[in-house]
């Protein structure tokens, strides 16, 4: 799930998020599982890292499997889960007890956040809520800079930013945004009967032949470790994407 892991590892990257997911959704379809979430991410859409791009072809393929079997099937997507590994809230705390620097990596990123409780509500409920093919999200309200997380964080120390823990600016990693996306292009969420949580309005039609197709390759081209190939298919078949090689 992190993103600099991701951009380093490509073909692992694949194999586990988009490969992995088909053998879970092949083996859940073939045992008659009921019911099956997938937890994404808001990188998924217009991902431009490669955590995002195979976390969109990992979304595909429940979607894809849902509509094809008539299974309700659905996938959640997550903002930055505070508290949860590799957090940055953790980091960030981690950071200031040893005295600083607290680092980021642009003074204008902006990222949304849940709360493990909320994570785990929101995929109980989209199992019990879903009945094939949907996408559901939190209502998270708005982004949040890091900035301004990162010197809350050291005040609720007691310890005053830039006086006391300094903070550093260390670039933008590759893969990353300075604000994340909620929604695709021409693509509206409506709310559900539980009041904090959204649906796709529309359900999204996958190509299963081109998406088996993509698949397949994928395959043959991780197994192989060729890595700019894999970054120009998943960029050929996600229009929506681009993945830097």
């Amino acid at each position: 799930k992190h993103v600099p892991l991701m951009e380093a590892n490509v073909e692992e990257a694949v194999t586990n998020n988009v490969l992995g997911t088909k053998n879970v959704v092949e083996t859940a379809v073939r045992h008659d599982v009921e019911r099956l979430v997938l937890i994404s991410t808001d990188k998924a859409v217009r991902p431009v890292s490669v955590m995002g791009a195979t976390k969109r072809l990992a979304e595909l393929t429940v979607l894809d499997a849902a509509q094809r079997n008539n299974l309700p099937y659905s996938v959640v997507r997550f903002g930055n889960v505070l508290g949860s590994r590799g957090s940055v809230v953790r980091t960030f705390k981690n950071q200031i007890a040893r005295g600083g620097p607290v680092t980021i990596t642009h003074p204008e990123m902006y990222r949304y956040f849940m709360i493990i409780p909320e994570a785990v509500h929101l995929v109980l409920q989209a199992a019990c809520m879903g009945t094939g093919g949907e996408v559901f999200m939190l209502n998270m309200g708005e982004q949040v800079r890091i900035l301004d997380l990162a010197e809350d964080l050291i005040r609720l120390s007691g310890l005053e930013p830039y006086r006391d823990i300094d903070i550093q600016v260390t670039g933008i990693r590759p893969g990353e945004k300075l604000r994340e996306d909620l929604l695709e292009d021409g693509v509206d969420f409506e709310r559900t009967q539980h009041s904090e949580i959204f649906r796709m309005s529309k359900e999204e039609h996958v190509d299963g032949t081109a998406l088996a197709q993509t698949l397949d390759t994928l395959s043959d081209l991780a197994l192989h470790s060729r890595t700019d190939d894999l970054i120009q298919t998943i960029n050929h078949f996600l229009p929506s994407g681009s993945v830097q090689q």
